[in-house]
């Protein structure tokens, strides 16, 4: 039985997540105009693994928009009120009506399929949105990077952690913080492509970036 400590020194380690006969896992498929993005959701947040498979079987995230792009960061979309909004509305205060608990633990390496919530100062438990989520896009770090994160948050990464974050890349500024509930396992080309967008000052892209999600058998 993988622990959460296990998950969170092996994501995005592909030789292990790979798509593969047999496994427990489920798989969604984010399609947008730049390709499509295989999602493995994870096991260690079944509260969030559950919402999200029962949201993309109504078609709840079919044509809403990436409304929130921001290169080195991350793409954020969910939004229902995204859903064939005005070019330039201001958008990321809609979801399904419900909060999920916080299920914390796993990085936010590069394609990680992590979710929104609202701020500390009226969320102190972390609690996130029922449907507004995020792809990470993200940066390479080094050393000093995650030392200073080690510092200011009070955990330690291990050598793996470490090795991937050096590598591949991701945000740590979130780890700890929010939710990360799956990762991207084919396609990630597709999230540097959608972090390319040109967008406004509200990091809204000035052509719209829709979605379709889907559950894999």
């Amino acid at each position: 039985m993988r622990k959460i400590l296990y998950l969170f020194s092996a994501l995005i380690v592909l030789s292990l997540f790979s798509s593969c006969n047999g496994d427990d896992n489920t798989y969604v498929e984010i399609e947008s105009d730049f390709g499509k993005m295989k999602v493995m959701l994870y096991n260690t947040t079944p509260l969030h693994r559950d919402n999200f498979i029962k949201l993309a079987k109504e078609g709840f995230f079919d044509d809403l928009l990436f409304h929130r792009v921001i290169k080195g960061f991350m793409a954020q979309g969910g939004d229902p009120q995204s859903r064939g909004s005005v070019p330039g509305a201001p958008l990321g205060s809609g979801g399904p009506g419900y909060t999920l608990p916080a299920e914390i633990g796993a990085p936010h390496l590069k394609g990680a399929l992590s979710a929104a919530r609202q701020g500390d100062q009226v969320n102190p438990q972390k609690e996130s949105s029922g449907s507004q989520f995020y792809v990470v896009h993200g940066t390479v770090q080094n050393d000093a990077a995650l030392d200073r994160m080690e510092s200011l948050k009070g955990f330690k990464y291990n050598e793996e952690q470490r090795r991937l974050y050096k590598t591949i890349g991701g945000t740590p500024q979130l780890d700890m913080d929010y939710t990360v509930f799956g990762e991207v396992v084919e396609g990630l080309d597709v999230i540097d492509k959608i972090c390319e967008v040109k967008t406004n000052p509200a990091n809204r892209p000035l052509e719209d970036v829709k979605m379709k999600i889907r559950v894999l058998d």
